[in-house]
């Protein structure tokens, strides 16, 4: 195979540089540096014979140094667990399944209003065979969130994967937003993917055995919406935020990569739908109707399976040498 060489005339004797009085060497110095010079346009093979001094250099080996490989997820058919935030409906609760069938065993979480969901969700994941169970608590509140990873720890095992899916959406016009609504906005979206990170990664250091940590972003993390703008920043935060914690989890074996789902048919979607139509007259349904057609290259709604898969994928030990990265599941609005 022809390979390519790169400019590299550092690597030529020092000698050949040197003034010589001889003219035939002079001009045999001149042709080595000339086809140097070509070389990265010129396959390796036409280098190798237009001179005796390129034909005695070694080629350079392309074979890959066998490194040893070492996972942040365990090996096939050891135990997993991880922590699913915000899992007791939609997106999360499909993540929730969808792990489960790929063999982890599931800590169910949503705020107490949504505890009915939490148990109902743990009691179909125990059917799959798999252990399960509720535990409701606010991401926001630190203290919260450090007691639901200990109960994982214990009820579960120790912790494989942190899944720091929880938020919260609201349709507002930038100058109509309260400080209020701003500051809740970051203390769900933003505060509670830090809180999820920090205590998951402590327990995961403790445990010295390395493990991932899964945030939601949004296609807003890319490119902000209209009347969703505190949304959008706090998914850019996110964003930013994940990057963070990859550079400075690296050296624990943990891996911290997210997911930025686009339209998606859940109850959030029906909210902003609602809202942005009251806003534009539209009727419910229309909006994401609109969306769908003029946005969505794929020219469908998504559903949460959709993102479960790309999440099913980062917590396996196929996406080990990813992170810091988003990744768009939104059928071809956003091009990253």
């Amino acid at each position: 195979m022809d390979l390519v060489l790169p400019l590299v005339p550092f690597f030529l004797p020092v000698h050949l540089f040197r003034p010589s009085v001889d003219p035939t060497r002079s001009l045999q110095t001149h042709c080595l540096l000339y086809t140097l010079f070509m070389s990265f346009r010129l396959p390796a093979r036409t280098i190798w014979q237009a001179s005796p001094k390129i034909a005695s250099l070694s080629r350079v080996s392309t074979q890959v140094p066998q490194w040893a490989r070492s996972y942040a997820t365990p090996a096939a058919g050891g135990s997993r667990t991880a922590i699913v935030t915000g899992s007791s409906r939609g997106i999360g609760k499909a993540i929730a399944l969808r792990l489960a069938n790929d063999g982890y065993d599931i800590c169910i979480n949503d705020v107490a209003a949504n505890k009915a969901g939490c148990d109902e969700v743990a009691r179909e994941i125990e059917s799959l065979g798999r252990k399960a169970f509720a535990f409701t608590a606010d991401v926001s509140n630190l203290k919260e969130v450090q007691d639901m990873v200990q109960a994982s720890a214990s009820e579960l095992g120790p912790l494989n994967t942190m899944v720091a899916n929880a938020g919260i959406a609201q349709v507002k016009g930038l100058l109509e937003l309260s400080e209020q609504d701003f500051r809740r906005m970051f203390e769900v979206n933003v505060y509670g993917v830090f809180n999820c990170y920090k205590t998951a990664a402590e327990q995961m250091i403790s445990q010295g055995s390395g493990g991932k940590l899964l945030g939601a972003a949004s296609i807003v993390a890319f490119k902000p919406f209209a009347l969703l703008s505190h949304y959008s920043a706090s998914k850019w935060a996110v964003r930013g935020m994940t990057q963070a914690f990859a550079m400075e989890m690296a050296e624990h074996k943990i891996t911290v990569n997210t997911y930025a789902p686009g339209i998606v048919g859940t109850a959030m979607w029906d909210l902003i739908d609602e809202k942005l139509g009251e806003k534009t007259g539209a009727r419910k349904g229309d909006t994401i109707k609109k969306y769908t057609n003029e946005l969505i290259a794929l020219g469908r709604t998504s559903v949460p399976e959709d993102v479960s898969s790309t999440v099913s994928f980062l917590a396996s030990k196929d996406s080990d040498y990813m992170t810091g990265q988003t990744i768009v599941i939104d059928g071809g609005i956003i091009f990253t």
